[in-house]
């Protein structure tokens, strides 16, 4: 991250009351049921969003399903062009030879095996360290559509260099997997994102969003989070998430 950048940030947070409210760290695990090697990483992804086991943490969970195993096989039902957008452009930042399944990326900052446990709940401490942009997300059903409001705490200046994503995820997916290197296996999946929409920052420090909802979607195991990252490093800045109801 640019100096200027940490530098303002870090007078966001001290400018901010001090409040109680746990730190949010992102973890985004880019998976695939076409895997082998995934399924452990899934069940970290899993305990970490139900356990919350950092104190004084928030980990914001997101399941990246990848589409590059999908004609290997078996296609992921969940697989999701953007997911892998998104880790070939942390692929620019950590190195090409660092795409891979499965890989946990915190905070857009560290990068390591997605099924190290022990490893991801250290990069969160440290993660958690950093200074944060506050970030606050509200939501609600319009019909087939979804509507979003974010509140974002950030100096005034810095929106030139960031970014906003609103990501939409569905908790509870079981798959039966039919053929390919997990064929066989009955695989349950969390926070598996289902859509990302992007926003430039301006002045305002409320951002809107809508979507449509795919009526496959189960409302009720839904969450709504909002990104705010470095648009150059894609280190992310700040993050809020609700439930959709």
């Amino acid at each position: 991250m640019r100096c200027g950048l940490f530098a303002a940030l870090v007078m966001a947070a001290l400018s901010q009351p001090v409040s109680p409210a746990r730190v949010p760290v992102v973890v985004e695990l880019f998976t695939s049921e076409g895997c082998s090697s995934c399924p452990p990483a899934d069940a970290v992804l899993s305990k970490l969003a139900k356990e919350q086991p950092v104190a004084g943490v928030e980990i914001i969970p997101l399941g990246m399903h990848v589409t590059y195993w999908d004609q290997l096989g078996w296609r992921d039902p969940a697989s999701l062009a953007m997911a892998t957008e998104r880790q070939q452009d942390y692929g620019r930042i950590f190195g090409e030879d660092r795409i891979y399944t499965p890989q946990a990326v915190v905070d857009g900052h560290e990068e390591l095996i997605g099924s190290a446990d022990a490893g991801i709940r250290q990069a969160v401490i440290k993660a958690a360290r950093q200074p944060h942009a506050p970030v606050s997300v509200t939501a609600r059903i319009d019909g087939d559509s979804l509507k979003a409001e974010a509140t974002i705490g950030l100096p005034p200046g810095l929106e030139p260099k960031l970014t906003a994503r609103m990501l939409i995820t569905e908790d509870g997916l079981t798959s039966i997997v039919k053929r390919g290197e997990n064929g066989g296996r009955t695989l349950h999946h969390d926070a598996v994102v289902r859509a990302i929409f992007g926003s430039d920052l301006k002045a305002a420090r409320l951002l809107g969003f809508s979507a449509s909802l795919n009526p496959a979607w189960r409302r009720d195991h839904l969450h709504v989070i909002v990104l705010v990252e470095d648009k150059s490093a894609h280190r992310i800045v700040g993050a809020g998430q609700t439930v959709l109801k």
